[in-house]
């Protein structure tokens, strides 16, 4: 079971990290609406959601919603991003897999999987193709 989660969540990585290296640095500003988040801080928020999760849901340590000021530019956010899938790679390689952390990935993997489909929706607004899904 463990490897099949590892398998997902790398699944889940290099799909949401060519997403995110699909819009062009100078377009990580970019909002498709003024009340939305920017594609940066979006990718952000994908970031601290996974470890929030990690915490919550895999570690089972009670941790409050407090996201850190969002990463400034394209090469911060992604090494963020790359940093907090790292985060709960190694939590699911140390932890028994019982039914409660299988649960809590997939709840970590739905969070991801919404807002990763609002970024491809940014891509198209900026004229890019989004990358291939890959699963």
């Amino acid at each position: 079971m463990k490897a099949q989660l590892l398998s997902t969540l790398e699944n889940a990585r290099q799909y949401t990290m060519n997403v995110a290296a699909a819009m062009p640095a100078d377009n990580y500003a970019f909002k498709p609406d003024t009340a939305t988040w920017s594609f940066n801080d979006l990718l952000h928020h994908i970031g601290y959601g996974i470890t929030w999760c990690n915490e919550n849901y895999i570690l089972r340590k009670q941790a409050d919603w407090n996201p850190p000021a969002a990463t400034k530019d394209a090469a911060a956010t992604q090494a963020y991003l790359s940093e907090c899938f790292n985060i709960l790679q190694k939590s699911i390689e140390k932890i028994d897999t019982d039914e409660n952390v299988i649960h809590g990935f997939y709840a970590t993997l739905d969070h991801i999987t919404h807002h990763r489909g609002q970024a491809t929706t940014y891509l198209r607004c900026q004229g890019v193709t989004p990358p291939e899904y890959t699963y």
